[in-house]
């Protein structure tokens, strides 16, 4: 099985097969009693699937799909078949127990699947969480995004002899597919049925980087997904501590006891590691890395800390540790130890080990979300001061003054905190995150009905005009447009939401879009989007910035007078008015009579925005600066807006502050979702949002081709 392979890859499979081997299942029906022979009835091999933490499996979702396209995935019990007892060592015992599929991605295959015999959608992966407790091994999983194009080894369930057994063959990684969520398996070996869902090892790192997916046709080869794609696990409630943190913190973990404990000699995951041959072409040479035990170590006491409070949190200290910032390739980090993933090979002249402390260093002294373990943090920085010591002495020193600068400014944060509740400051609530918020551009691909797109996220008022692209788009329909953009917006929000709270979505699109319906959207969870979060609409390029007539910009006077509507509507109270109708009637409101309301004023339209006289009454609104005005898709043509202004004055009067107005009306959304009938005045509505302390982009996006 190692033929034409190098005496490093031949010597790095002897070693790691035995431990991936014991961690790899057998994914089966459920077991129904027992055969003449004593044993449990199992049925057929459905695929292969691996322990990734203790009780948790990991397979395709085509795997416990098998045998029923009709049933629901998601609470399926399968079958599982594992090994307890000393990796390839004698006394091993084979176990059968029930496993139930927790979560399956993508979502939408809960209901729409491919046909029998079929490519599953991407990632195709499934987690089980096996319902009796046993003993077995977990293999070491990647923290990098990207996956090195080297020599790996599949494992996976094979009936080559007749009975069912675990095996592992080798081949190279041929580069990505699916935008990187799968990588291309070299034609080397023959993947046999059974082994989907098995392990893909690195061979040079001794760590899984992929699960088999699918074998070619034609031949030899085929395509794995990355275990990367585990961070597009669905997002938690706020508040909790979501899916993927929980099983990646009991991986850590598990490594971390294993590498501690003495109670036995079995060779663990970092025993390997440490024996592993020397990687080829390393600029390191070994030196400038954390040893195999370190970085078990320092993963561990991470997994001991709170989770992040968002990505954005992991990226900023990545930044630090770095010294530029980490690459944005998809999905987002979401643990402390994603983040250590992308400090691997740093710029010339900082070695990985160097900037792992830095990182580590700072997350000892990040404000948490939730108080840690008792001693935590100090055991994390413990760790650093004397893992540091056997490094070169600026620095032991860098990292000493970075600890103290840290606890000071941590101290004088808590120290704000504190004397702003002691002085009976008022603090407001029901406000906007302060975060990282997500970007939608929408406009036209020249004059055809086909749109473009570019999702991004915006870093808020903390890095103003701060953009970080996620993905584009072109010549979409309207219709297809929550297709489209299903993956780039889940891969935003994974980016910017927190543990508190759910980022905001700013849509910015031309006035005659504001009827788009992004707020009725469903992407993930079945809910709609305006439901999940705040939704408010930008004009491209900000407020003011429509030029006049031979293309005059607005005078700084104007400007001026744009910032004291924005801070004066912010506070309250609130007064509405009617900017497109006046008594049930369609009119187009003039300059003159929008300039000269008071600056808490929020102009309301009810009719459509593609429509006149709506269409220019919204940009008469904006060139006299108003940043907060609201919009709404009308239910029907030609019905009474009656109902609409009247409940609309009631919640403006009710809310009294415009500061509070996108969260007050994602809780409208909720109500009319839930069909609260005295919320019905609610559907359709749309809050304009031109945020001075959140500038859009400046970058015009590129028009259709002609």
């Amino acid at each position: 099985m190692t033929d034409g392979r190098t005496t490093g890859t031949a010597r790095a499979f002897e070693l790691l097969e035995p431990l991936v081997q014991a961690a790899t299942v057998r994914v089966h029906a459920p077991p129904r009693g027992y055969d003449a022979s004593g044993s449990l009835r199992t049925g057929p091999t459905w695929g292969s699937g691996f322990f990734i933490a203790p009780g948790w499996v990991l397979t395709c979702a085509h795997v416990v799909g098998e045998g029923g396209a009709a049933v629901r995935l998601t609470g399926r019990e399968v079958g599982i078949t594992f090994h307890s007892g000393r990796p390839g060592g004698h006394g091993a015992v084979t176990g059968t127990v029930t496993g139930r599929v927790e979560c399956v991605l993508p979502e939408r295959l809960e209901e729409r699947r491919p046909a029998r015999h079929a490519l599953w959608d991407l990632p195709d992966l499934a987690l089980v969480r096996v319902l009796a407790p046993v003993s077995h091994t977990c293999v070491w999983l990647t923290d990098r995004s990207r996956p090195r194009f080297d020599e790996v080894a599949y494992f996976g369930c094979t009936e080559d002899l007749g009975a069912p057994e675990i095996t592992g063959r080798t081949t190279r990684l041929r580069g990505t597919a699916g935008q990187g969520a799968a990588i291309r398996l070299a034609h080397d070996d023959e993947i046999d049925p059974g082994m989907s869902g098995g392990p893909v090892v690195d061979l040079a790192r001794g760590e899984v980087v992929g699960v088999v997916k699918a074998r070619r046709h034609t031949g030899g080869g085929g395509l794995a997904v990355s275990v990367v794609q585990l961070r597009t696990l669905p997002m938690p409630a706020r508040g909790q501590v979501g899916l993927y943190r929980r099983v990646m913190q009991a991986h850590d973990l598990h490594h971390y006891d294993q590498h501690l404990s003495d109670l036995d000699n079995r060779r663990t995951w970092t025993d390997v590691h440490g024996e592993l041959p020397p990687e080829e072409h390393d600029p390191y040479g070994g030196r400038g890395r954390l040893t195999p035990g370190e970085r078990t170590t320092l993963c561990g006491l991470l997994a001991e800390l709170p989770p992040p409070g968002s990505s954005e949190v992991v990226r900023a200290l990545v930044e630090a540790a770095r010294g530029e910032e980490p690459d944005p390739q998809p999905p987002a980090p979401l643990s402390w130890r994603d983040g250590l993933g992308l400090l691997h090979d740093p710029p010339a002249g900082t070695g990985e080990a160097a900037a792992m402390l830095r990182y580590a260093t700072d997350v000892s002294v990040a404000d948490h979300r939730e108080p840690p373990a008792p001693g935590a943090d100090e055991e994390l920085w413990d760790w650093v001061r004397a893992t540091a010591e056997r490094l070169w002495r600026p620095l032991r020193r860098e990292l000493g003054e970075r600890h103290e600068r840290g606890l000071a400014e941590r101290e004088r944060r808590r120290r704000a905190s504190a004397g702003r509740v002691l002085q009976g400051a008022p603090r407001r609530s029901g406000g906007l995150p302060p975060g990282a918020s997500v970007l939608l551009e929408v406009w036209a691909h020249g004059w055809e009905n086909l749109y473009d797109w570019r999702v991004s996220v915006l870093a808020g008022p903390a890095h103003p005009g701060r953009v970080t692209p996620v993905d584009s788009g072109v010549r979409a329909t309207v219709a297809a447009l929550p297709e489209h953009l299903g993956v780039p917006l889940a891969e935003a929000f994974r980016r910017c939401d927190t543990h508190e709270a759910a980022a905001l979505l700013e849509v910015a699109v031309a006035p005659e879009l504001f009827g788009l319906g992004v707020d009725e959207w469903v992407l993930t969870g079945g809910v709609p989007l305006g439901v999940q979060r705040p939704v408010v609409l930008r004009h491209p390029g900000g407020p003011g910035t429509r030029p006049g007539p031979a293309g005059a910009h607005p005078a700084d006077h104007e400007a001026s007078a744009a910032a004291a509507r924005w801070a004066r509507v912010q506070t309250g109270p609130l007064q509405d008015e009617r900017a497109d109708c006046a008594g049930g009637r369609p009119r187009a409101p003039a300059a003159a009579w929008l300039s000269a309301l008071p600056d808490n004023t929020v102009p309301v339209h009810c009719r459509a925005a593609d429509q006149e006289p709506t269409l220019g009454a919204l940009h008469a609104v904006r060139d006299a600066g108003y940043g907060v005005a609201v919009t709404r898709r009308p239910p029907e043509p030609g019905g009474s807006c009656a109902p609409f202004h009247r409940g609309l004055r009631e919640e403006l009067a009710d809310a009294g502050r415009a500061e509070v107005l996108p969260v007050r009306l994602q809780t409208l959304r909720g109500r009319v979702y839930g069909a609260d009938p005295d919320a019905y005045w609610a559907a359709g509505t749309g809050l304009v949002w031109e945020d001075p302390a959140r500038p859009l982009p400046d970058v015009e996006p590129l028009h259709g081709d002609l």
